[in-house]
C-alpha cells in the first residue's frame, strides 16, 4: 500500500530552508506555557494575501490575536466557526473583517479565474468555485452582518469591517 503522506516528485531538499528557519525558531521559543488565547482580545478575518500582515497593521504582537484567511477575505462558514469558538473560548471580543485593495478576487471575473488556473494547471478547471467579490464594500456590509446577526456571536463583541490598502498600509472602517 502507498504511503498518502510521500510523493514521488518531491525531491529531498524541498523545505531545508524552512526546517533551518524553524531549527533557529525553536532555538529561542520561550511561548510553550502559552493557552492560546487571544490577549488583545482580537480576531481578523482577511485574505490570504502575501502582502498583509494581520498582526503588524494592528500594532499587534505573537498571541494577540486569531487570524482566519481565506482569497478575499470573506466571512465564510468556517470563518464563521473560527469566529464562534474564539468568542466563546478564546478571548475574543473584537472582531475585525478586513479585505484588501488590489484583491485579485475582487478584480477578477470567475471566468477569468478558471482561465488562468486552467492555463497554469494544464487542464480544465471551470468545474472548480472560485468566489468572486463583485463589490467589495457590498460584501464587506454583508459580511459584517453575518457576524453580527449569528446567533452565537454575543452581542457584547464588537464587530467592524475595514478595507486595507496594500499601497499605504492603512486599514479605513467601512461597516
Amino acid at each position: 500500500m502507498t504511503d498518502p503522506l510521500s510523493r514521488a516528485d518531491e525531491l529531498p531538499g524541498d523545505f531545508d530552508d524552512l526546517l533551518a528557519a524553524n531549527a533557529s525558531y525553536a532555538e529561542s521559543f520561550d511561548d510553550a506555557d502559552f493557552d492560546g488565547v487571544a490577549r488583545a482580545g482580537v480576531a481578523v478575518v482577511t485574505c490570504m494575501d502575501s502582502r498583509i500582515d494581520p498582526l503588524r497593521m494592528l500594532g499587534l504582537g505573537h498571541g494577540d490575536a486569531k487570524i482566519f484567511r481565506n482569497p478575499g477575505g470573506r466571512v465564510t462558514p468556517q470563518a464563521l466557526e473560527a469566529l464562534v469558538l474564539g468568542t466563546h473560548l478564546l478571548g475574543v471580543d473584537r472582531i475585525l473583517v478586513v479585505p484588501h485593495t488590489r484583491c485579485a478576487m475582487a478584480s477578477s471575473s470567475e471566468a477569468e479565474l478558471h482561465a488562468r488556473v486552467s492555463a497554469s494547471a494544464g487542464m480544465d478547471a471551470s468545474w472548480y468555485p472560485f468566489h468572486v467579490v463583485e463589490d467589495q464594500l457590498e460584501s464587506l456590509a454583508e459580511d459584517v452582518h453575518k457576524v453580527r446577526s449569528h446567533p452565537l456571536i454575543p452581542d457584547s463583541v464588537r464587530v467592524g469591517g475595514f478595507l486595507y490598502d496594500v499601497d499605504t498600509g492603512q486599514i479605513t472602517r467601512h461597516a
